[in-house]
């Protein structure tokens, strides 16, 4: 038996606050290493906070809007660059510990597109290095909005402590041609970032396990009530209630589509769990969709993996 343990941080970032997520980050992440993880997860654009007002303020979509104009511009300083202070930190951090860091980010390009934002997943190895640096490849609903859309260069798997690791965000799991790029590149755990794992998003990790037979990590988000931000509080669709908004449900999920670790709902807490990646190689016996039980003969997959700037 080959064991890895894993961790998902299912904390509440400090929304549109990014220094003081770092400063969170970097206590949970000491936490789990010491904890013996050897993969920690923060979930769907934890740096700094999912947009989940997005869904619950009735006037975030006027036209003009000033108080949307202000958020969106605290949502640009507070978002995470690639080549910025606040990665490398956390990349010497993966470093000191030797863990590899899966962690969602609302990100900015400067160099590029600087008033443009993308949710985007960075994936550090044990050896503090970025190995992937993904953006989703269409904004969900709302979220367009907020979000450009992304591209396929990060479409893949990468080495973190000698285990092979993809990941994508909420609904690429329903785009079938992602899932496939995903499988073919030989994945053994699959992080799955929701903004809340609710039961459609728990069949669509478990699929994905099932699929892919790949353990996965699905994290989902905790958001108060209270944080929505000040400039929506005249909403009339406010939610008043002191209440999570976004409430976890993060899981583990084995390659046979069980869970190896129940969704957790309603707490700020650190999910753990030993993975024993012998059930990759055993569950492959009668489903391999990226060997035995492809058919590259009927169907040819060609995936664009330039950056798109």
């Amino acid at each position: 038996m080959t064991e890895f343990k894993v961790a998902i941080i299912q904390y509440a970032p400090v929304h549109l606050d990014l220094g003081a997520c770092i400063s969170r980050a970097e206590k949970a992440i000491e936490e789990a290493a010491g904890n013996g993880a050897r993969l920690i997860v923060f979930g769907e654009t934890w740096f700094s906070g999912y947009p989940a007002w997005l869904d619950y303020c009735s006037n975030v979509a006027f036209w003009d809007h000033p108080p949307m104009k202000k958020i969106f511009s605290r949502m640009l300083d507070n978002s995470l660059q690639k080549n910025s202070s606040e990665l490398e930190g956390l990349k010497k951090l993966a470093g000191k510990n030797k863990v590899g860091l899966v962690i969602g980010a609302n990100e900015t390009d400067p160099e590029t597109a600087k008033g443009t934002i993308f949710n985007t997943i960075f994936t550090i190895n044990e050896k503090g290095e970025l190995v992937n640096h993904h953006r989703k490849l269409v904004p969900t609903f709302t979220e367009k909005l907020l979000y450009h859309h992304g591209d396929g260069h990060g479409l893949r798997s990468s080495m973190l402590n000698n285990v092979s690791v993809s990941s994508s965000v909420c609904w690429e799991h329903w785009m079938p041609l992602t899932r496939q790029a995903l499988h073919n590149s030989g994945e053994q755990i699959h992080i799955a970032l929701w903004p809340r794992v609710h039961e459609m998003h728990q069949i669509a990790s478990r699929q994905y396990a099932f699929e892919g037979r790949c353990f996965v990590l699905a994290a989902g988000q905790m958001f108060h009530s209270r944080d929505t931000p000040k400039e929506l509080e005249k909403s009339p669709g406010l939610i008043r209630k002191d209440e999570w908004i976004l409430n976890g449900g993060s899981c583990v999920i084995g390659p046979d589509g069980f869970y190896v670790v129940e969704p957790a709902w309603d707490e700020e807490t650190i999910i753990y769990a030993d993975l024993d990646l012998d059930l990759v190689k055993e569950e492959s016996l009668n489903l391999d969709v990226s060997g035995h039980y492809q058919r590259n003969d009927v169907f040819n997959l060609q995936v664009n993996t330039d950056r798109r700037d």
